[in-house]
């Protein structure tokens, strides 16, 4: 990032232009048709104000011109446009009857152009879009062209941890394609999109879909090549019964494989059975449960970003090891904080077996947080109808917010590894939850949810849930009989690497150590002295702060550029066991 220091991962080192991000990107809704349009781009930046060029050269697609990997080195200020172009040849043979176009996320609101005819523009830096652009391309060779425009936190748009004033727990401001850019052709009739609904106690599972004519569908579900179910039907919305049952989980991540043929289109997805509920146990305590069994999830935050490709990951490996590493150290849980990660991490997630909470983005006008810190340090909870206390007073903005929160459960749906969704995080552009949390529930009932995690509690959703640094970390069973008891932040513990800094001049921190045995005896007593006697008061959920460390936070349990893993990975494990030992005698 400019004016910081240049870290680069390793597969960032390794990057070739000509090979970013290749794997195919929709595991969840597969066809054998698939175009990768990564890689450089044509890219002009002007000043809105004088229409002067203030950039022109080319950006490696998809690393946001923020992010050293797009070879730019350019922040992209709100009085500026992107102007992305391509030209794209298609394959012979490649166009079969419609011609659709993906973006996996462009930020912040991207109007689309095919040989300078105007498509659609999309709103929202976080959620994916398609666009069918079959009848404005006339020959096999078209030009793509994409302006954007990114007001990042001067506006009440999503942003997520985005700052131009970036430090402390803010970062620096992206823009522009930042996830995978894809064509695919279809034939005239064709799977627009299906929704998988396990029914765990039916030992069924329902599928939706969403196609362009009356036809009937050939669905085939198997486990590991041998059959368990079909149905030919022309039904849009049907059930399977399963042969047998092979539950998900993160010991146990078994996923059924799922063959649909629809006329000339067949695609490929899977799904995995289980089932998340808030049941109280035998002392009238809720807890998580995980196919009608006790459950304790111990976890990290993690927020994806990279040093050298901020909100991109670098490659499809560099997902994949910290999901990994992170399972080796006993975690069973990951909470994707306030950002949506490409289709690909969410199926490692599913395939690896490991448990998302999944944030959505926070927009809305307030840029401090002391306010509603304070109040939540005391105790006190202000109603989020209060629209101008939380930065929420554009109606166009919370309209907005539920929009993408639409676009972001359709997206994320048919992800197994997905157990509870996040709303609001710390009253960051929080309003109306009650109305939110019915809403979401109406979307999906699959799922639990933590309305408003850490601060704001407005008394609603499945969680008690609480962020604690600097307050002894106490539960009570009055609360446990309500809702989960669920520490969704704490630690924080930093530990300074040498050559592994984002930025020398400042490093933030909630409790800062100078060596690793340091930080290795803080952690132990941390969860053993105080965190695991909570778990006789309910606590079902604790997530640690965080997987890795993220421009000036050096609180990860790994480097921000994945360099260094600043903690024992035995001995993570081992505190890991020891609270999931505690829960046992409990449950």
């Amino acid at each position: 990032m400019i004016g910081m220091e240049t870290l680069r991962t390793k597969w960032g080192r390794n990057l070739k232009p000509d090979n970013v991000l290749l794997e195919y990107p929709r595991p969840q809704l597969v066809r054998d048709s698939y175009l990768n349009l990564n890689g450089y781009w044509d890219l002009i930046i002007t000043d809105d104000h004088s229409n002067n060029k203030v950039f022109e050269g080319k950006i490696l697609v998809p690393f946001s011109p923020e992010a050293v990997l797009s070879g730019v080195n350019h922040v992209t200020k709100p009085n500026e446009t992107l102007h992305y172009r391509r030209n794209v040849n298609l394959p012979v043979g490649f166009h079969r009857g419609r011609l659709i176009i993906h973006f996996g996320a462009v930020d912040q609101i991207a109007e689309v152009y095919i040989n300078d005819q105007y498509i659609a523009t999309h709103i929202g830096g976080f959620t994916p879009f398609s666009l069918d652009i079959t009848d404005y391309v006339k020959t096999d060779s078209f030009d793509v062209l994409v302006k954007v425009k990114d007001y990042s936190d001067n506006s009440y748009h999503s942003i997520g941890k985005q700052r131009f004033k970036r430090g402390g727990i803010f970062y620096s401001v992206q823009s522009g394609i930042w996830q995978t850019v894809w064509l695919e052709s279809v034939p005239q009739n064709y799977l627009k999109n299906l929704y998988i609904t396990p029914l765990y106690d039916e030992q069924s599972v329902k599928f939706t879909l969403d196609k362009t004519n009356e036809e009937e569908v050939n669905v085939e579900v198997s486990f590991k090549g041998v059959k368990q179910g079909e149905i030919i039907t022309a039904d849009k919305e049907f059930i399977v019964k399963l042969s047998n049952l092979y539950p998900w989980s993160p010991e146990k991540p078994n996923l059924y494989d799922v063959k649909i043929t629809y006329g000339e289109d067949i695609v490929h997805s899977y799904f995995g059975m289980r089932v998340f509920e808030k049941r109280q146990d035998k002392d009238g305590l809720y807890r998580f449960y995980l196919n009608h069994k006790p459950y304790l999830l111990t976890g990290v935050l993690d927020q994806g970003y990279y040093s050298d490709g901020l909100l991109t990951p670098p490659s499809d490996k560099a997902m994949i090891e910290d999901i990994n590493l992170m399972k080796k150290m006993g975690f069973n849980l990951l909470r994707k904080h306030i950002k949506i990660e490409p289709l690909r991490w969410y199926y490692h997630c599913d395939r690896l077996g490991i448990i998302v909470f999944q944030d959505m983005i926070n927009g809305g006008n307030r840029k401090d947080i002391l306010f509603h810190s304070i109040l939540a340090l005391i105790g006190i909870h202000l109603p989020d109808r209060l629209y101008f206390l939380f930065g929420r007073k554009d109606q166009a903005g919370r309209n907005e917010y539920k929009q993408e929160l639409t676009e972001m459960i359709n997206h994320l749906y048919n992800t197994p590894c997905i157990a509870t969704w996040v709303p609001f995080n710390e009253a960051w552009g929080q309003f109306d939850s009650k109305v939110i949390t019915e809403y979401l529930k109406s979307l999906d009932n699959t799922r639990l949810i933590d309305h408003a995690s850490g601060w704001s509690d407005q008394g609603i959703g499945d969680y008690h849930s609480r962020h604690i640094y600097f307050t002894p970390i106490r539960f009570f069973k009055s609360k446990g009989k309500k809702r989960i008891n669920a520490l969704t932040e704490f630690g924080g513990y930093s530990l300074v690497i040498e050559g592994h800094l984002f930025n020398k001049e400042k490093v933030f921190g909630y409790k800062v150590f100078k060596t690793k045995d340091e930080l290795a005896k803080a952690l132990e007593t941390l969860y053993l002295k105080k965190v695991l006697p909570q778990i006789t008061k309910g606590l079902s959920v604790i997530i640690y702060t965080q997987l890795s460390d993220v421009e000036d936070e050096v609180n990860g349990l790994i480097t921000y550029d994945r360099e260094v893993v600043k903690v024992d990975i035995e001995k993570m494990k081992y505190l890991n066991n020891q609270l999931k030992l505690a829960f046992g005698r409990v449950e």
